[in-house]
């Protein structure tokens, strides 16, 4: 039987899937503490710049309607989007940068 997805996942999966351009490669994991429940995303790193956008403003609106889709279901609602391999090592990455 297949399991059910909560509707903040659902809406982030949509959301990444029209941005990507390998959406094959999109993880998406939920976890849920005493904190509140923490979305995390994995994409190809092809894909970061398009996730991240000009300045960190698409990844700022994304994390800003993930929270009010949790608000709506009552739950707090984080978004942390994982570090490719590419950038893993080494160099600041493009998050770090903008401070996101």
């Amino acid at each position: 039987m297949a399991e059910k997805k909560a509707k903040d996942q659902e809406f982030l999966e949509y959301v990444v899937h029209a941005l990507a351009d390998h959406p094959e490669s999109i993880k998406i994991t939920r976890s849920v503490d005493e904190m509140g429940v923490l979305l995390s995303l994995k994409v190809h790193p092809d894909d970061m710049g398009q996730i991240i956008g000009k300045g960190g403003a698409t990844v700022r609106a994304i994390r800003h309607l993930v929270r009010i889709v949790g608000l709506r279901n009552h739950a707090r609602v984080n978004l942390k989007i994982e570090e490719p391999e590419k950038t893993a090592q080494g160099k600041k990455s493009t998050l770090e940068e903008l401070k996101i």
